[in-house]
């Protein structure tokens, strides 16, 4: 044991020297460049002793309130730029989008991405290009997410009489997950996964939940590539690969069943058919490899299960907090839907009020508080400052949307703060961007708010929410538990009342 500590020991102190070099001859290049303000660096570590506890978010706003709405930090080995203010962020990506469109490599996200290989992840070239196309024409299209809308009614009904045969506080945050997941589930594999028992649960379900969380921790690797073989020690190569080889082999076990000629033909594609179709056409730009094809899947998975499902829970908790914007919009849907059983799909165009309680739930909770991390491709100028090539870029939409510049009362739960604006969240408007910007903004957001409307608006249709027994409003844990997506670290439970209707 002391020889093998004393040989780390000694490769780390050689590679400290080695970065020691590495730093200074960065410094003296940055002397020739204005680089934007930040905090003074430590050796090694630089700024990363500033990320104090585990909400990174947290920790560069606060940073930000005293460098400004443009700062540079060194995180570890990594040039970090954070982008805090709509004005900068607009600024940048009208003019240098392009150059903002790569992506770090990060050893969570490489693994779980099959090297990258995914639309989040790629690196910004001709096949992420191709890729992204696929997703948008084939697999997120206008047409093809309502052809899912009888999926969407049906999950929804098993929950509503779910929530109707309780007797027990509703855990609303578990409940929405599983809502989500199956949605998912049953879109991209033409099914559910069944653990065979009366939990809600599934292997996969699990699984997916771990991975989540793997992909959500920091590691030592992220901010010094150089030490990712101290991984191989500290357990966490060892889960990940774990997990890993599970969904892979799942991913396997479902595209065998779907080439399986015995297979009885589905009435619509599910996205696993879509994506070996594609697989077989010739004329396409890029033959999909099956590693390719399962690493979007991880994708859909991911954006489309967990960030519904966390945005669905902090809404809800959100009007639980808030009576009178829950009776406005508890009003406003069962006048609109009044002598039906439940809303339907058709129904949300007319329910306008429920658009805007979806708009300051993103505001005050998005899905990604940092968005997905970026990284430049090149030297540019922004402004007066100079950001070097291959720097890591976080962009704080959480700073951003509950900025005093631009939102009255911002930390306020305030849904008609949108009666009269035109302010929306697809990308345009840079003071709300919860779903990203420019060419690397999600794709996926034209499938996740059908199942968000209809979730919220039954949910409000169907039942009267309060707190538990003996449980006040200001007794409601809003912390925050940090992971790939920004989930309540407190589940959110309910006492569910069948409305009078």
């Amino acid at each position: 044991m002391i020889a093998e500590f004393l040989l780390t020991l000694l490769i780390i102190s050689a590679s400290s020297f080695v970065l020691l070099l590495l730093i200074r001859q960065k410094r003296k290049k940055a002397q020739a460049w204005k680089l934007p303000p930040g905090p003074k660096r430590l050796p090694l570590i630089g700024n990363l002793h500033q990320l104090s506890g585990d909400l990174p978010h947290v920790s560069l706003q606060k940073l930000s309130n005293d460098y400004g709405p443009l700062m540079f930090l060194q995180l570890g080995s990594l040039p970090t730029l954070v982008i805090s203010s709509a004005d900068v962020a607009k600024d940048i990506f009208k003019t240098h989008d392009l150059i903002f469109s790569g992506r770090p490599k990060l050893f969570a996200a490489n693994q779980f991405s099959y090297d990258n290989s995914n639309i989040t992840f790629a690196p910004y070239g001709e096949y992420w290009r191709e890729i992204r196309k696929i997703a948008i024409l084939e697999l997120l299209s206008s047409k093809r997410v309502q052809s899912f809308q009888a999926v969407r009614n049906e999950e929804v009904e098993q929950m509503l009489e779910f929530i109707a045969r309780s007797v027990e506080p509703i855990n609303l945050s578990r409940l929405i997950f599983l809502l989500a997941n199956n949605i998912v589930c049953r879109v991209t594999f033409g099914k559910k996964f069944d653990s065979g028992a009366d939990t809600g649960t599934s292997r996969f379900d699990d699984l997916m939940r771990e991975m989540q969380a793997l992909m959500g921790e920091s590691s030592i690797a992220d901010f010094f590539p150089w030490m990712e073989w101290l991984n191989k020690f500290n357990g966490r190569e060892s889960r990940m690969k774990k997990n890993f080889r599970e969904l892979d082999r799942l991913y396997d076990e479902e595209i065998e069943q779907h080439l399986d000629p015995r297979r009885s033909k589905p009435e619509q594609e599910d996205l696993v058919d879509v994506l070996l179709r594609i697989q077989r056409d010739s004329s396409q730009t890029i033959a999909l490899t099956n590693e390719q094809i399962k690493s979007v899947l991880m994708d859909i998975f991911v954006a489309g299960t967990d960030t519904s499902s966390a945005t669905l829970a902090w809404t809800m908790t959100e009007l639980v907090r808030n009576p009178s914007a829950m009776r406005r919009a508890q009003n406003e849907v069962r006048q609109v839907v009044k002598g039906k059983d439940k809303v339907e799909e058709g129904d949300l165009s007319k329910i306008m009020y429920l658009k805007l309680v979806l708009k300051e739930g993103l505001r005050l909770h998005p899905p990604a508080p940092l968005l997905v991390p970026r990284e430049t491709t090149e030297d540019c100028m922004v402004g007066e400052y100079r950001i070097p090539c291959g720097t890591r870029v976080f962009i704080n939409a959480k700073t951003i949307a509950r900025d005093p510049k631009y939102w009255e009362n911002p930390d306020e739960f305030r849904p008609e703060r949108f009666l009269n604006s035109t302010i929306d969240f697809k990308g345009q408007n840079f003071e709300l961007i919860p779903f990203g910007v420019g060419r690397r903004g999600c794709p996926g957001m034209n499938f996740g708010i059908p199942i968000l409307e209809l979730a919220l608006a039954n949910l409000l249709y169907r039942f009267d929410w309060s707190l538990p027994p003996g449980m006040k409003i200001e007794d409601m844990d809003m912390e925050e538990a940090f992971g790939i997506t920004m989930h309540k670290k407190t589940p959110l439970c309910a006492v569910a009342t069948p409305a009078n209707l």
